[in-house]
């Protein structure tokens, strides 16, 4: 008995299996905030939240249990895989109560689906008559793009001692961006912290803004929760057109366009006291230029071509839409499928880019951009001058070579992965523009697509949903944190 009790302590990745357990266990009491949801509305899902509670609970207890009094370091390669492991797994228990809930009446795909959907902060879902779906289960949709937001992984590092001197490992396999050594404090747990310090209170000044401006105390609440996460699950079908209101959409627009940029960045800011980090990071000022350039163009074209009859009605839209697509928070105020010309296009191309490394839309993020720009600058001055010797700064920061080698393998693998998966799609049946568009709302986490898939994602054929299940993850943990794990090297000790 000791013997085997030894070999399950000793085993390589007991740690991976104690801290996936604990962190397992702190899930399944997320889902108590539903039961108490279901228990104020009287909407019949509480049972289905308390039985997924008691499986979550019970699984990550039999997980942590026999390793429970491991005490070894974590290791970056144990980083990587809870990380992989934890999204992907958190997904299938996610989806326990869209599947046990009399309402939607989900398959276990589209359960999967929309539950992985929800936490990757995607917003694309399966989901028909969001309108008259329990209170309990639409908390939870929009729940799950809250916490997925900033990063479970960043929350549990902040508030479980267990995870002490390994918690860097686990921000830098869940952090998004290609410059992950930056800290906001000495000790990681009070970088995690500072970090959902400030998406809290953002939260907060969301919902009460919302909640102002018209929206019921729930419906503040929720989607603030879609906004700051730059999710864009909604309560109701029609989005956020279901308000009729442009104040709204005009405060949409600015707390989207906040949760694009860095929270670091926010942090640092408010610390300090100072807009000036703002006004001196090039990212951000490179985020605002081609968010009002897009947003301008787009708003002389619907009303050049009378989508809208005003110009002030153009404009609102048109930025809304740009903003929303380009955070990949997929919120809606008109089916931009449907608009003219080159803007539906546009709007993809733009979800592609994304926001800000350290926020929590998807995409390539604009850092990357600026450094393949700067690449591509420095290669034709070598042209001119082949002898010179020429660095990429980035605010007068030198960049090491390994980090722009990752840039460019990272946009390697993106169009690769992405070119793969949209060959897939079309095998499987689908036409080319809703594979290219079902694929960039996936894996830049951004929800909205064209063709079959506009209205939502579930005429799509299983076997698809599950492909686009897997491009969530991969862009959620951007690409590297979740191949890194089916390579050779990986797994050698």
């Amino acid at each position: 008995m000791s013997s085997q009790r030894l070999l399950i302590v000793d085993h390589p990745w007991a740690v991976v299996q104690r801290v996936l357990g604990v962190l397992l266990i702190f899930f399944s009491a997320t889902m108590l905030l539903p039961v108490l949801i279901g228990l104020i509305y009287r909407d019949g899902a509480v049972a289905a939240f308390g039985t997924s509670f008691l499986i979550a609970f019970s699984t990550g207890v039999a997980l942590w249990f026999p390793v429970r009094r491991v005490s070894r370091d974590m290791k970056i390669r144990d980083g990587f895989l809870i990380v992989s492991l934890f999204w992907t797994v958190l997904g299938l228990v996610g989806a326990l109560p869209l599947l046990l809930a009399d309402r939607p009446g989900l398959s276990f795909t589209d359960a999967a689906f929309e539950a992985v959907s929800g936490l990757t902060t995607t917003g694309a879902t399966v989901i028909v008559g969001l309108d008259t779906l329990p209170h309990a289960i639409l908390f939870w949709r929009e729940w799950l793009h809250w916490i997925g937001g900033m990063g479970i992984i960043v929350l549990a590092v902040a508030i479980l001692p267990m995870l002490g001197t390994g918690g860097m490992q686990l921000v830098k396999a869940e952090t998004p961006g290609p410059i992950k050594d930056d800290k906001l404090a000495p000790r990681i747990k009070k970088t995690a912290s500072a970090l959902w310090w400030t998406y809290t209170t953002i939260t907060m000044a969301c919902a009460g803004t919302y909640w102002l401006l018209g929206m019921s105390p729930f419906d503040a609440i929720t989607h603030a929760f879609g906004t700051l996460a730059t999710g864009g699950f909604s309560n109701y079908d029609a989005s956020m057109a279901y308000f009729h209101s442009n104040a709204i959409l005009i405060a949409a627009t600015a707390f989207m366009f906040v949760s694009g940029a860095s929270f670091s960045l926010h942090f640092i800011c408010w610390r300090n006291g100072s807009f000036m980090p703002y006004l001196r990071n090039i990212e951000l000022r490179t985020y605002t230029l081609i968010i009002v350039g897009a947003s301008t163009l787009v708003a002389v074209t619907l009303y050049a071509h009378g989508t809208y009859a005003s110009i002030k009605d153009a404009v609102i839209q048109g930025t809304f839409q740009v903003v929303s697509l380009m955070t990949d928070t997929g919120f809606g105020s008109a089916n931009f499928s449907q608009w003219p010309s080159f803007i539906p296009i546009l709007l993809m191309l733009l979800a592609c880019l994304g926001g800000c490394a350290g926020s929590t839309s998807g995409g390539i993020k604009i850092v990357r951009l600026v450094l393949l720009l700067k690449q591509a600058w420095r290669e034709l001055k070598s042209l001119v001058h082949p002898n010179a010797a020429f660095s990429v700064k980035l605010e007068n920061r030198v960049l090491s070579e390994s980090i722009l080698r990752g840039v460019w393998a990272f946009f390697f693998l993106y169009v690769a992965g992405f070119a793969v998966m949209v060959l897939i799609l079309m095998a499987l049946g689908l036409d080319g523009l809703t594979a290219f568009s079902a694929v960039a709302a996936c894996i830049n986490n951004m929800g909205p697509a064209l063709g079959v898939a506009a209205a939502n994602f579930s005429p799509l054929p299983s076997p698809a949903k599950w492909f686009l299940i897997v491009a969530m993850i991969g862009g959620r943990l951007e690409i590297f944190t979740l191949l890194i794990i089916f390579t050779p090297e990986f797994w050698r000790r």
